[in-house]
């Protein structure tokens, strides 16, 4: 990773992703979490104040050392303990049936291998463990228009925002990865353009 995405990038992506409208699906997406939970791309901690009084502990993988230090003031805060537990998403260092619930917002678009994160979150989760889940990709498969431009625009995405990708496939994903979707909203951002904004939000369960 060069300068621009080490040190550049965690402060966009900290700005962006604490804008006002995004907090009510933080608080959606929080709601429930129960017990012993793994949250992935932890990022500079927006989602830490809607962790529920059901939880009783996080572990954080956040492979930005800047996202981290920017989360500090967040994490003092918490009535939630909080500890960075892993770097990287694809290799998670804990044994099978960690974990009662994970977590995951706006993530899935940057990891380089979602698919390998997918199968390592589920792993870690105890069986019938809940995977609360809020992730931007494709675009429903109607919005044929807005496709297209995803593709048309993901290139300069990934350059721009280290590595997010516009047009993974959300629910197919997460169903190759052995996952069953329990529940799903799937809207646009408000305020956002279309192509950069197509939100799946919901529950899943390892199977």
């Amino acid at each position: 990773m060069g300068v621009y995405a080490e040190k550049v990038v965690p402060h966009v992506i900290n700005f962006a992703c604490g804008m006002k409208v995004t907090r009510p699906h933080r608080a959606r997406v929080c709601e429930d979490l129960t017990g012993e939970v793994i949250e992935l791309g932890f990022g500079s901690g927006h989602n830490v104040p809607y962790y529920p009084d059901t939880v009783t502990r996080v572990t954080a993988i956040e492979p930005s050392d800047v996202g981290w230090r920017l989360s500090e003031q967040r994490r003092r805060q918490s009535h939630v303990p909080i500890a960075r537990g892993g770097l990287d998403g694809q290799s998670l260092p804990y044994p099978d049936g960690s974990f009662d619930s994970a977590l995951s917002t706006w993530t899935l678009c940057t990891i380089p291998d979602p698919h390998a994160a997918l199968l390592e979150l589920r792993r870690v989760l105890k069986p019938g463990g809940e995977f609360h889940f809020l992730e931007h990709g494709l675009a429903p498969a109607g919005d044929v228009r807005i496709r297209a431009w995803q593709h048309r625009l993901e290139p300069m995405q990934i350059h721009l925002f280290a590595g997010c990708h516009l047009t993974r496939p959300v629910q197919d994903m997460l169903r190759d990865a052995g996952f069953e979707i329990l529940t799903v909203d799937v809207f646009y951002e408000k305020g956002a353009p279309k192509a950069m904004g197509a939100d799946s939000l919901g529950i899943a369960t390892a199977r």
